[in-house]
Formats: structure tokens, sequence, C-alpha cells
């Protein structure tokens, strides 16, 4: 019982002629069963299927690696979907990510994806695109610990970034110390960055969205780098956002081929458009 053609999220091998089938190829998967097919290998699909078990539900909230596949790229469900769905109708919409979406619309899409785990719904019935992303910035702004930022310890990656961006005046030595440390990063969170990274490049190139990388950094500062301390006051709120903002502007200015390194694991292995 296949479902219309979709978008590989996690690589697997083909159910019919046992070839891999690659993050971001079109394929068909059987309803029941979840088996995963070749479009070209339909027709030598056995009719007779086992029905699997539902996926479990993600948690409601947890740090990435919590979310992310067993397999490479290590980037959720949920976000290479919620990116996925933007680019194909989003790009033309004036103030993607500043615009919010519906509040109660949001909460109720963040839930049904947490709950669905790996078998996402549809985010084509979703009418406005702005829920979308208010999804995806939700969904980031809940983990535990902030993608960039976080980690046990002062000389952790994910602490030492914001300083790598920040605190370096040299542009050269920044860059280079940028590189190193997104390196470390723990391989979830280094491969979603990137993967967000190369989404949020083509919104700024995106003339329609008029987000540029200034506009775009201030919205997922916050989000993306966290605030000095837990609970944060309106002044540390206030007193926060120049580093936040720098520190994703300055993640952005890094070439598109050091972000795809992560995240196309094989040549063809190529992230959804």
């Amino acid at each position: 019982d296949p479902v219309p053609p979709l978008q590989v999220i996690r690589p697997g091998p083909c159910g019919v002629c046992g070839s891999r089938i690659r993050f971001g190829k079109t394929a068909i998967k059987c309803c029941q069963c979840q088996l995963l097919l070749h479009i070209k290998c339909r027709e030598q699909c056995p009719s007779l299927c086992t029905p699997r078990p539902h996926h479990h539900a993600w948690p409601q909230e947890g740090v990435l690696a919590d979310f992310a596949p067993s397999t490479p790229p290590l980037v959720p469900t949920l976000v290479v979907q919620c990116v996925t769905e933007v680019e194909k109708r989003g790009l033309t919409e004036t103030g993607l990510y500043r615009v919010s979406g519906a509040e109660q619309l949001v909460q109720e899409w963040k839930r049904k994806l947490l709950q669905a785990g790996g078998a996402l719904p549809a985010l084509s019935s979703v009418t406005d695109i702005h829920v979308v992303c208010g999804v995806l910035k939700d969904f980031l702004r809940g983990l535990k610990e902030p993608l960039v930022r976080g980690g046990e310890g002062t000389a952790s990656p994910l602490t030492l970034l914001p300083g790598a961006a920040t605190d370096i005046p040299d542009g050269a030595a920044s860059d280079t110390a940028l590189r190193h440390v997104v390196s470390k990063l723990p391989p979830a969170n280094r491969d979603t960055l990137a993967f967000l990274m190369l989404h949020l490049l083509r919104v700024s190139h995106s003339p329609d969205c008029k987000m540029d990388v200034l506009n775009l950094s201030r919205v997922f500062g916050p989000t993306l780098v966290g605030y000095s301390s837990a609970n944060p006051t309106p002044l540390t709120i206030m007193e926060n956002a120049p580093r936040q903002c720098k520190v994703v502007a300055r993640l952005l200015s890094l070439p598109p081929s050091f972000w795809r390194g992560f995240v196309e694991t094989e040549q063809e292995n190529l992230v959804p458009v």
C-alpha cells in the first residue's frame, strides 16, 4: 500500500533491489510495513506485507541528540521536514521567520510531530507557512540545551563556540577558530547546525523574503545561542541580544562549502531543496 513519493530523511536499502536510497532522494514507502523502495522498483514490490509497530513518540523535551536519527547526517526528522516544507513554498514570503504564525497552531503541530516520532504527518496541510516556521523555532527553543551553547564544563565546544565567534578580533583567526569549534561540536548539534545554516543562507538570498543575514541573525540569535543564565531577566535578555546576533551572523559568514561537508556525507547525499 504505497504512499505518494516522499523525500528520504533516513537513508536505507531499497526493499526490492537492495541498493541504498540516499538522504534527500525521492522514494516511496509502504503505509503498512514501512518498506522503502526506489520508484523504479515499485512494480517488483511484493504484494503482501506485515505491518510494523508505530514509532515511539519523541520526548517532550531533551537535548538535540535525543531526536536525531542513528545514521548520518544526524539531523532530526522534524527539522528536515520543516525546512523542506519552508523551502518548497516559503521562499516568496516576506518576513519569513520574522512574521509569527498562530501560536495555537504552532503548539498543536509541534505536539503532533513530537507524538508521531519518526513517522511524521505531512506538513503540506498546514496552510500558513509561518506556522511551519514557528514549529521549527519552537522546537529549537524548547531543547534542554541551545543548539550552539550548553554542555558540561567551560571547555566544551558548545561553550567555546560563542567566544570563537565574537572574542577574536582578527577575522582570519576568528574564522579558523570558529571552523575548529564547529567541527568539535556533538555530532547531532554539528550536523543540524550545518543543515540550518545552509537553509538560512538560501532564505537570505531570496529577494522576496527580505530577510538578510542581519535580520535572520536577530531572529535566530536567542533560539540558537541561548542566554548566559537559565532564567534570564529582561535586562539579561537585552544585554545578551547583540552577542547572540553576532554569533549567528559569524556562522552565516562561513562559506556554504564548509557546512555542506557535514551534511553531504556522500557526493549524492544532497540536502533537500
